[in-house]
């Protein structure tokens, strides 16, 4: 279908403005709480992502942990992986069918839960059944003569019942933390107009970075007060918290008390958009679902390579370890989180300059993507903060480039169908996530540690990615869906 001229979107979405509000003051304030609520979220979600992580060595011990091998640590990440990515799938219709404010709840529901039942796994009666099962599973494919003589089967019926609870309380923790990009945008669609929602989608995807931040202090601190199952305990604590702020806070503009009439009015200065549901087989054709599906599987996987592999980088290069890592960590997250925010400012700069919403988007974007071409020179670079500073700028280019991909859905799409597009699209990054994980692996092991050609992807991923988008999406206009 065809899309309306340009002049038009950027009329819309750059520079109406309601009422009284010609020089942005007298507006209000309201619709930041909800966004201070999606950042809050967002920063739960990567805490519990983390733990896992920054347990693994108390986790490989046989007597106090429960004696998790390498294999098997890979293999639960990957079971994490593979349920988030059909998770997103999940999500997305879930979300838009149920509305924002119970699709969230239940996304965070099922998250805390998971994260919660870690804890259970020492416990006999839960690991003991859970062994049992599996091993009436291995016996039974032994019997199987095309599998008896696997090792997998072997391997398989030697799992603990703590192992093998921790890889189902990771998979429900994958499904129920898929909800929360899908449903944090969508309630970005609903609480600001277009010409605002790429810095709100900024300042609450930068939660990403304080979560990865703040997660090894607080989990230091309960690892040498407590037990290790009250580390998963404790981040639950915090989102159940969460919990009763969403369910007793959000709602939308138009029911919301305390919301004003002129910031109500400055929400929905977009034009109105009709409220059913749209299927993905009308949105699987449209060259914008395409595009952002691409965007997302080409850079997507290239942060993921940052927060597996860079602790790994930083000791085969300089020797840190990982008491000596902190400061340069806590450096490059912090970089992060002012790119956040700033990838999301900067379009809106250029809107309000007069620019055309496809300008204004696309030109941040193309910057974004070159900010990233100097990690390219990571390898060879001969001081730990010459790397860190190279790090740090590629990884806010990224998260600044993720806040306006993001955004991207909400700029061409109606809102009845944001959640559902980037459902699609993150899957898509998640699926690409775990092939090039095993890409990396194969690449350390053929040149014996050498981070060199991962890097020099990482450079070019993002021109890549802008290059496809741009010519799957010359102008963006609102897709028209019957």
């Amino acid at each position: 279908m065809k899309s309306p001229p340009e002049s038009a979107v950027a009329n819309v979405a750059g520079n109406v403005r309601p009422p009284g509000a010609a020089s942005g003051s007298g507006i209000g304030r309201y619709r930041w709480r909800i966004c201070g609520l999606l950042f809050f979220a967002t920063t739960l979600n990567y805490m519990d992502r983390q733990v896992l992580a920054l347990l693994k060595p108390t986790l490989q011990n046989p007597v106090h942990g429960i004696g998790l091998t390498e294999i098997q640590f890979a293999g639960i990440v990957a079971i994490f992986s593979a349920a988030y990515a059909i998770g997103l799938l999940i999500a997305g219709p879930f979300i838009d069918r149920v509305g924002t404010k119970i699709g969230y709840a239940v996304a965070l529901s099922v998250w805390t839960l998971a994260s919660m039942s870690h804890a259970l796994v020492s416990f006999r009666s839960v690991s003991g059944p859970l062994r049992l099962g599996v091993g009436w599973l291995a016996d039974l494919l032994a019997h199987i003569p095309m599998l008896h003589s696997s090792a997998w089967v072997a391997d398989l019926g030697k799992l603990s019942g703590a192992v093998i609870g921790f890889g189902i309380a990771r998979f429900v923790l994958g499904l129920g933390e898929a909800g929360n990009f899908p449903a944090a945008i969508k309630a970005t669609a609903e609480w600001f107009p277009k010409k605002e929602r790429a810095l709100a989608t900024g300042i609450f995807n930068s939660g990403t970075n304080i979560g990865a931040t703040a997660a090894p202090f607080i989990i230091g601190f309960i690892l040498y007060r407590f037990a290790w199952q009250w580390a998963f305990v404790a981040t639950s604590g915090f989102a159940a918290l969460w919990l009763v702020l969403w369910l007793s806070t959000y709602t939308s503009p138009q029911n919301a008390a305390r919301l004003s009439p002129t910031e109500l009015a400055y929400i929905n200065s977009d034009p109105p958009e009709p409220i059913t549901r749209i299927p993905w087989s009308r949105l699987l054709p449209h060259r914008q679902t395409w595009a952002f599906v691409l965007g997302k599987v080409l850079t997507d996987p290239i942060w993921w390579f940052y927060l597996y592999w860079l602790p790994g980088f930083l000791n085969a290069k300089y020797g840190l370890t990982v008491t000596k890592m902190g400061l340069p960590l806590l450096v490059i997250y912090n970089v992060c989180t002012i790119g956040s925010i700033f990838g999301g400012w900067l379009p809106a700069k250029f809107v309000s300059m007069g620019w055309s919403l496809n300008r204004a988007r696309k030109t941040a974007m193309f910057l974004y993507a070159l900010a990233v071409v100097p990690i390219v020179f990571v390898g060879r670079v001969h001081t730990l903060w010459q790397a860190v500073a190279l790090i740090s700028l590629a990884t806010a280019a990224h998260q600044a480039w993720s806040a306006n991909l993001f955004t991207l859905v909400s700029d061409v799409f109606p809102r009845r169908a944001v959640a559902s597009v980037v459902g699609i699209g993150a899957c898509g990054g998640s699926v690409a996530m775990m092939f090039f994980g095993v890409f990396i692996g194969v690449i350390l092991q053929v040149t014996h540690g050498n981070y060199v050609p991962v890097f020099l992807i990482a450079g070019s991923a993002y021109l890549v990615a802008f290059g496809v988008i741009q010519s799957l999406v010359p102008r963006l206009g609102t897709v028209s869906i019957v």
